[in-house]
């Protein structure tokens, strides 16, 4: 099976309050580390989310899907990784939550709208934004 290619990925670890009950990841935080890795993927490019809603321009998650597969546990060490198209007026992420050894514990789509001064775009922003690694 062919490896799948990511354009960003953050090495992070299961923290135990971040585990429920069952001793497992509480599934909201898998959303947590996407997110995570989204803002800092967005960073690596210069882009501030809070010099962006100053001039106006907010970017909103408008739909998460996440199907968990296997469960992480307190002190394993994972990885977040992310890649993402553009579907106007939408970039979407396609993310994975993979252990150590590559297997994944969780995968997930999230799509992302870009408003300007409360109207939305026609994603003009992400387009400028992401052209060079997106036309690769």
């Amino acid at each position: 099976m062919k490896q799948k290619e990511y354009l960003f990925s953050l090495d992070m670890k299961v923290r135990d309050y971040e585990c429920d009950l069952q001793g497992v990841v509480n599934n909201a935080n898998y959303q947590r580390y996407m997110e995570h890795t989204r803002h800092e993927f967005w960073e690596s490019f210069g882009a501030n989310f809070g010099q962006m809603h100053e001039a106006g321009l907010d970017a909103f998650v408008y739909k998460v899907t996440i199907t968990y597969r296997k469960s992480l546990r307190s002190g394993d060490r994972f990885r977040s990784a992310l890649s993402c198209r553009i579907k106007s007026p939408k970039l979407i992420f396609d993310q994975d939550i993979l252990f150590e050894d590559g297997t994944v514990a969780a995968s997930g789509e999230v799509e992302v709208v870009a408003v300007q001064d409360g109207v939305i775009t026609r994603g003009e922003y992400f387009q400028e934004l992401l052209k060079d690694v997106l036309n690769k």
